[in-house]
């Protein structure tokens, strides 16, 4: 293989490369493949347990009772076009995230996406890039890496020529050139982002919780099942009796209709689907939510954690003024200042600050003029000199410039406080007699040999703020009002911070509390408790922000962190939601499972309450699906134990489900909803459950057992046994509107119109000729309709009482009783 230039690689080099399969490919984390989707939506133990009833009831020639089965099948066909749908918004979505880099082809500089480098590439490593794929440094200006997700360790690792930086790093100053000598899975960066999600784990109480109600209706199903197929078959004389007779296709219908019944088959689905919904709305609004889990975290989040940079500001610094200092300032000499500034700013790559003067200055008229030396300049100096008209201008650090003068200038430096008091960031403009020193200063000798002059005096502060996000102060107002507590945290001066956080008013109309992160304590207890009564920390390092999330850990915070540099990435993988800014790091975007894709803070908001709608929501939801499984156990319990025939079809359960449950649910699903999620999911869930699974169980077997000696039915006969099962299907029907009217409420809204909508329609269906025929409903009459209204009244009766005793019995319950 001929050896790789300076030049980089050829075109043919590539490609022979990529036909080696030495490219850095990668699998793409964003979303679930298309394999996985149907997989998790069609393979599922309650899918094949309703397969299975589905072909028995086909099998017995009842094609009307295996409608239940069409119905599974239209809700997964659902769930995997939404899910496919969400897939294909995240996935165009996750290729605006994506970095590009820079590498050197055929003597030319490329920009191409981290899955395009192959082995052997020259690659540019500039600050603030993730490293792609290990490399050997080959030239280097003073790179830097930041190794804390391969070490731990936050300090920066300096780079020579020579030294390995492995994928996983981050240049955080300086600049490089290096050599690819691993991609792909035989380097870092296919394994980063997967172990950084593993880094913490994302918690989904709801999915605990429903894979808690599914584990035991596994251990219920099976065995019951099996038990109502022999009471079944008993209630029409034996297994011999209903072979020979074709009695057996009764009984297996009836056994199915109580398994159904225990099924609650649309949850699992309800609840993948809204996680994709919801990741798809957020992706509409410029929002990647990089694993669907998350949307749940967002609804349990109290506590913000907030990076001042790129969050609250959007990073740029404006000119604010220039203040002059001095009685016998007039108009002569800020004119002479301000163009002094100006030169002072116009480097050839000015910093931000010089960008903000440049700009500033530029708006009032004033352009370059010439200049006989210039000193650029450096973070080690702390400031920079130009050279004009005999005299020599300084721009710097005020503190240093300062310290170097005679003179008494306390003065300044307090007013320097003060105004960096107020957020703002103030350098000082001073001005020197070139002649003033032992000899004239030769401006080429001043520039290869800067110095300050200790002769020098202040002229005027030069002061810049920070551009406040102008959606800043009403995204953290709406945080305030829904309860999650707010804390700014930065690298910059505390003060400073807090002045900013006064403008947002971080803490509505209190003064924010700031603190200087130097004086934070290390045990977390004890910074858990400092924490409770702080709103502003400055000066913090990367380490604090991970032990600052972790201290409110230990206080029961769920906790969200945003951030976009290198500094922010332990914080963002401790959090329980990292949100990454689009403009952050690669570094930052890796381990975030939310990243705002146009970096507007605004979206937090939507973010949040979005996480609130799916979780509070699904709630209602799973409350109104385990209630049928509660009733349905109940009533197979009741029919076991005495050996009864089943009290209704199972296209009665689909029709009533339908109309009290699964319908309604898709509806009560997407509804708005703010309320933020407490944990404790599954036990609200069922102690929501109980009470009407138990009214609607017992009134039905009550139905079951007292009306056919009322009407004096013979339920071997088919035509008896068809009239009860009507009227227990009305009255199942009107507890299931009951059920519904207590879930969806208040009823003051449309909610209300909602249940009025679904009970109208359960009752028009039963005039239907066709939809009475198919789902063997009969409308009551005579002796049939006074029996049915009585019993009608006593389940109302029966609900009321268990909705007031059940709730009450639970709290008398110990708590460890009632647990086990």
């Amino acid at each position: 293989m001929p050896e790789v230039g300076e030049t980089g690689l050829t075109s043919e080099q590539v490609k022979h490369r990529i036909a080696q399969g030495e490219i850095n490919i990668t699998k793409d984390k964003s979303s679930r493949s298309i394999a996985q989707i149907v997989r998790a939506n069609v393979f599922t133990l309650f899918n094949a347990i309703i397969a299975v009833a589905m072909v028995m009831v086909l099998l017995t020639g009842q094609w009307r009772d295996s409608v239940f089965g069409f119905v599974i099948i239209i809700n997964t066909g659902i769930g995997i076009v939404t899910e496919l749908r969400a897939k294909r918004t995240l996935d165009r979505l996750s290729i605006l995230v994506a970095s590009k880099y820079l590498v050197r082809r055929d003597g030319d500089d490329v920009e191409i996406a981290h899955d395009e480098i192959v082995r052997d590439d020259l690659l540019w490593i500039r600050s603030g890039d993730q490293i792609p794929a290990d490399v050997e440094i080959v030239k280097t200006w003073g790179l830097e890496l930041d190794e804390s997700m391969l070490t731990g360790e936050s300090r920066t690792v300096r780079k020579n020529i020579g030294d390995p930086a492995y994928s996983g790093s981050t240049a955080v100053s300086g600049m490089a050139l290096g050599r690819v000598t691993a991609v792909g899975e035989n380097s870092y960066a296919a394994r980063l982002a997967a172990e950084a999600k593993i880094y913490k784990k994302t918690h989904s109480d709801l999915n605990a919780g429903i894979n808690t109600i599914l584990k035991f209706m596994t251990f219920l199903v099976v065995p019951l099942c099996a038990l109502l197929i022999w009471t079944q078959m008993n209630t029409v004389g034996g297994w011999d009796a209903a072979i020979s007779s074709g009695a057996w296709r009764q009984a297996v219908v009836s056994a199915v209709a109580g398994v159904v019944g225990m099924i609650p088959e649309g949850l699992v689905l309800l609840t993948s689907l809204n996680f994709a919904v919801a990741a798809m709305r957020l992706a509409r609004q410029h929002t990647l939510v990089q694993e669907l889990e998350s949307v749940e975290t967002l609804a349990r989040v109290d506590a913000l954690n907030l990076d001042k940079t790129g969050t609250i500001t959007d990073g740029g610094i404006a000119f604010d003024r220039l203040e002059m200092l001095g009685v016998d300032a007039g108009d002569g000499l800020r004119r002479t200042a301000e163009q002094a500034l100006y030169d002072l700013a116009n480097e050839e790559q000015p910093n931000g600050t010089g960008r903000a003067v440049l700009d500033g200055l530029g708006e009032r008229g004033i352009a370059a003029s010439e200049i006989a030396a210039r000193v650029p300049f450096s973070s080690a100096r702390k400031w920079s000199a130009v050279v004009e008209n005999d005299e020599i201008w300084y721009m710097g650090a005020p503190e240093v410039l300062i310290s170097a003068m005679r003179g008494d200038h306390a003065a300044i430096l307090e007013r320097v406080n003060a105004i960096a008091g107020e957020g703002s960031r103030v350098v000082l403009l001073a001005n020197a007699d070139a002649g003033d020193a032992a000899g004239d200063i030769v401006p080429t000798e001043f520039a290869n040999d800067p110095r300050l002059l200790p002769d020098a005096e202040p002229v005027a502060l030069v002061v810049c703020s920070e551009r406040i996000r102008p959606d800043a102060e009403r995204t953290l107002a709406w945080f305030r009002e829904q309860g999650v507590r707010c804390r700014l945290i930065s690298g910059d001066n505390p003060r400073t911070v807090a002045a900013i956080a006064g403008k947002v008013r971080l803490t509505g109309d209190k003064t924010p509390r700031y603190m200087d992160a130097r004086e934070l304590p290390d045990d977390i207890e004890a910074l858990a408790e400092t924490l409770e009564h702080v709103d502003v920390l400055g000066r913090v390092l990367p380490d604090q922000k991970k032990a600052i999330v972790q201290a409110l850990h230990q206080r029961g915070h769920t906790v969200a962190m945003t951030g976009d540099g290198v500094n922010d990435t332990l914080a963002l993988k401790e959090a329980d939601l990292g949100i990454a800014m689009g403009n952050a790091a690669p570094a930052a975007k890796a381990v975030a499972q939310v990243v705002l894709v146009d970096s507007k803070f605004s979206h937090l908001p939507d973010v949040v309450a979005r996480g609130r709608q799916v979780m509070a929501n699904m709630e209602r939801v799973a409350s109104l699906f385990l209630v049928k499984t509660v009733y349905s156990a109940i009533i197979s319990l009741g029919v076991v134990l005495t050996a009864m025939p089943y009290p209704y079809l199972p296209r009665h359960i689909t029709y009533v489900g339908a109309l009290t449950i699964g319908m309604p649910a898709f509806i009560l699903a997407l509804a708005p909803n703010t309320r933020r999620y407490i944990p404790g999911f599954l036990r609200r869930v069922v102690a929501f459950a109980l009470p009407g699974g138990i009214a609607t169980g017992l009134s039905v077997l009550l139905c079951a057992w007292i009306v056919p000696h009322v009407m004096g039915w013979n339920l071997g006969n088919p035509a008896d046994l068809e009239s009860l099962r009507a009227t227990s299907a009305i009255i199942l029907f009107l507890m299931g509107v009951f059920v519904l009217s207590r879930v969806a409420s208040p009823l003051n809204s449309w909610r209300g119109g909602l249940v009025a909508f679904f009970a109208a329609c359960g009752v028009i269906g039963m005039f239907i000729p066709f939809v009475a025929s198919f789902f063997a409903l009969i409308i009551p009459a005579g002796r049939t309709l006074a029996a049915t209204l009585v019993a009608l009244a006593i389940a109302s009766v029966i609900f009321l009482v268990c909705i007031v005793v059940v709730p009450k019995i639970g709290r008398i319950i110990p708590h460890e009783t009632k647990t086990r």
